[in-house]
């Protein structure tokens, strides 16, 4: 498709409106206007225009040979008014899509990663009532899903107001999988093609946290919690993981943290030796990610774990004393349905984990999936829906609450990610990451560090190589650039 923009900068907000009802098109935006396009190009006209201290917005649709536009006259103030002009064009033109497509996007014109963020902002600027209300008629948000939004931001605050100007958490990446699933875009690499990095990559990032660690005593920064993931932290070995967790907990004050996570992740890489690895260094918390609960469904996607090995794991921890279980659940799997996720869910919840986090597929453009053409699958935004609706029933009704939620693009029918859990189990670091509340300190390949200015919004990220085999081959780069932390913090008290 084409997106048209003229007369005005919000060119990326229009973009990522066309991708919520047109998941999959690719987008050209342009600035004048093509000379010809074909009758069957589905094509956006954005526009903006000043005129005797007015504001005239246009918005025009073409797709499958109908044309819907509309126009409206604003005061020059809306120009003014922080993004309002930009809110205004998104409203115009989700309408116009709405009434081409048939259905109406349950988060509105909403299309940013945090939507929990912008109604906390919202009810400092406007007080609560009004804001919420604004939520829904502002931003298009359903009844439903404001609903979701007030609790998730009611329950964050709890974690929320035990951070401090020196708060920050810490982040450790281990980049690698057994295998890449089938929706999966992130930088990990296979255990079958990297295992030979794997040595050489713990030793280094044991050097890094050393040094991570000097930067935060120095600025007398106090740790809140930490949390290792990636990838799959536990294809590495026992005696890697002793290794890495023994350099952490001597150079972090891991011991006083309120919390300590490791995404264990694949239920076939859990094992007693590397449990008790984890139990002897503390970690408080562990993540055990079935996706489903549907063996068939999970070797379409890539993953070598069985619903039976999902069971054992679980159970096994449960006998090794760790008595804070995440799960992880996603929604719109290829070959799954509604009923086969409600059996999942019930499946989990037999289990009776501490918590319970459901992603919504979202089809990355580097993901294999995606890549191979979706393999016939179609993505059916109307189960993901009902899947996420039966969620949100069974949990609350089983005593979870949802504590932190966030979104990403080319997600199923637009929805969302939504971390539940029993009370006095929330994950403080999915809160502090989700929020951006307070400096998160990174650490392996991949990872950014965020570096959070304790008395403004001002947030810096500090970039590390994205490969492990860059991370290897060019570390002292990335020990160089920690020292910028430093830097950005002598910037924010001055």
């Amino acid at each position: 498709m084409v997106l048209l923009v003229d007369g005005h900068p919000y060119h990326y907000e229009m973009e990522n409106l066309c991708r919520v009802f047109l998941p999959y098109e690719e987008i050209k935006t342009v600035y004048e206007a093509p000379e010809a396009l074909p009758e069957t190009q589905t094509t956006v006209y954005t526009g903006l225009r000043r005129q005797g201290g007015e504001v005239q917005l246009f918005v025009r649709l073409h797709m499958g040979g109908r044309v819907l536009e509309d126009s409206r006259v604003f005061p020059e103030s809306i120009l003014q008014m922080d993004k309002e002009a930009e809110r205004l064009m998104a409203v115009m033109l989700f309408e116009l899509f709405a009434e081409r497509c048939g259905h109406r996007p349950q988060w509105g014109i909403l299309t940013g990663v945090r939507p929990i963020k912008l109604l906390r902002r919202l009810c400092g600027q406007m007080g609560r009532e009004r804001a919420i209300g604004h939520f829904t008629s502002g931003f298009l948000v359903t009844p439903e899903k404001t609903r979701l939004s007030v609790v998730t931001m009611d329950n964050e605050q709890k974690i929320l107001s035990k951070s401090r100007p020196e708060s920050y958490s810490l982040y450790i990446s281990i980049p690698f999988c057994p295998t890449r699933c089938a929706y999966c875009s992130f930088v990990s690499q296979s255990v079958d093609k990297a295992i030979r990095l794997m040595p050489e990559y713990v030793s280094l990032l044991c050097r890094e946290l050393e040094h991570t660690a000097k930067v935060a005593g120095e600025l007398g920064l106090r740790l809140e919690s930490v949390y290792i993931g990636g990838g799959t932290p536990t294809t590495l070995s026992p005696e890697q993981l002793r290794t890495l967790l023994d350099t952490l907990c001597t150079h972090f004050p891991v011991s006083s943290c309120r919390e300590f996570t490791v995404e264990a992740g694949r239920p076939d890489t859990i094992t007693p030796e590397r449990l008790q690895a984890l139990k002897e260094f503390g970690v408080t918390r562990i993540s055990i990610n079935p996706q489903t609960m549907n063996d068939e469904i999970l070797e379409r996607i890539g993953r070598r774990h069985t619903t039976a090995q999902t069971v054992s794991a679980f159970e096994l921890s449960r006998k090794m004393g760790f008595d804070n279980i995440n799960m992880d659940l996603i929604v719109g799997l290829p070959g799954d349905t509604v009923g086969g996720y409600r059996s999942t869910l019930e499946h989990v919840l037999g289990l009776d984990p501490e918590s319970v986090t459901v992603h919504t597929l979202a089809l990355k453009r580097s993901s294999r999936l995606n890549q191979s053409g979706r393999d016939g699958f179609d993505p059916d935004a109307a189960a993901a829906a009902q899947m996420l609706d039966d969620t949100a029933k069974s949990l609350f009704s089983s005593g979870y609450e949802p504590y932190y939620l966030y979104r990403q693009s080319r997600m199923v029918g637009n929805l969302e990610n939504t971390g539940w859990a029993k009370p006095g189990c929330y994950s403080d670091y999915n809160v502090y990451i989700m929020d951006e509340t307070h400096t998160i300190l990174a650490c392996g390949a991949g990872a950014v560090s965020k570096v959070k200015d304790p008395y403004s919004d001002t947030l810096r990220r500090i970039f590390n190589f994205k490969f492990p085999y860059e991370y290897v081959s060019r570390h002292e780069e990335m020990i160089a650039r920690k020292e910028q932390v430093k830097e950005l913090y002598e910037l924010f008290r001055k």
